[in-house]
């Protein structure tokens, strides 16, 4: 495994390979083993010929909290050995100033699937992600990239991104991966109190109690509600949002023979949770 900190020295490393077919997994570190499967598909996607480039980049752009940015934990000896075990043949760690430059001035904004959810809650959120991710995917140049679908809303907005601007990469969604009580992995998740932690996986509970409600025939807002109630019920819990949407869309849905997405948000004390559940096309 090699690795690279400018995007000079990735592209050299890179050239042999052009034509291969390239999976490229983006991460900003603290890697857990939901990084570790999308690092494990890209494997397989790339099979013996092709090869797996992984990045490992705090990206600044995509905080709009600046307390959150600060204890986001960084752990470069373990993420690089997460990468090694998983087959990743080449580990991209830029620094934020060899991705931007100073006086950098172009934005790069969805308008759309954007506006809601999280991106409803975390201005600029979302424009910082494309602009990262536009940035690597033209310095990797890869065929392939693999997202997890536990950022959902990430997932959407970049395929649409790579279909609007005809950024010739296929994106490819993994599931999520949970610790076995139900808690969705998450590297936010070491920074939950021993109560909160205990009390974390009633969000998983509270969305396969509700994806029963809404194949069973309970109209949207209360099958919400019952998540909403749920969560409630925690010491310490604030809800942000719990919202069915249209899968694709991910505005309200409109039809129930389209699929749809159950999506959670929620502060336990200070640590900001988010899950989702896929509900089907209902006849």
């Amino acid at each position: 495994m090699q690795t690279a900190s400018s995007k000079h020295e990735l592209r050299s490393q890179l050239a042999e390979h052009r034509g291969k077919r390239i999976v490229f997994v983006p991460t900003m570190g603290a890697l857990h083993e939901g990084h570790a499967s999308l690092m494990r598909q890209a494997r397989a996607l790339a099979g013996a010929e092709g090869i797996v480039v992984a990045s490992i980049f705090l990206n600044p752009v995509q905080f709009d909290n600046a307390g959150d940015l600060a204890t986001y934990p960084q752990t470069p000896e373990a993420d690089l050995a997460v990468c090694r075990c998983c087959g990743v043949d080449f580990v991209f760690m830029p620094t934020p100033d060899t991705m931007y430059c100073a006086d950098r001035s172009m934005v790069l904004e969805e308008n759309c699937l954007s506006n809601v959810l999280c991106g409803a809650r975390r201005p600029g959120h979302f424009a910082g992600v494309c602009l990262v991710v536009s940035k690597l995917f033209n310095i990797v140049q890869p065929t392939d990239a693999v997202f997890g679908k536990k950022d959902y809303q990430q997932l959407a907005i970049l395929r649409r991104m790579v279909r609007d601007l005809d950024i010739p990469v296929t994106i490819h969604g993994a599931e999520i991966v949970r610790e076995a009580d139900g808690l969705a992995l998450s590297s936010r998740n070491v920074r939950l109190t021993p109560e909160h932690r205990a009390a974390a996986p009633a969000i998983h509970r509270s969305l396969l109690a509700a994806r029963v409600q809404y194949e069973q025939g309970t109209p949207a807002a209360e099958v919400c509600r019952h998540v909403i109630d749920t969560l409630f019920r925690i010491p310490g819990v604030r809800v942000d949002y719990v919202e069915l949407v249209d899968a694709e869309t991910l505005h309200e849905l409109q039809q129930p023979s389209r699929p749809a997405l159950l999506a959670v948000a929620a502060y336990f004390g200070e640590v900001r949770l988010i899950d989702n559940v896929e509900l089907p096309a209902l006849s």
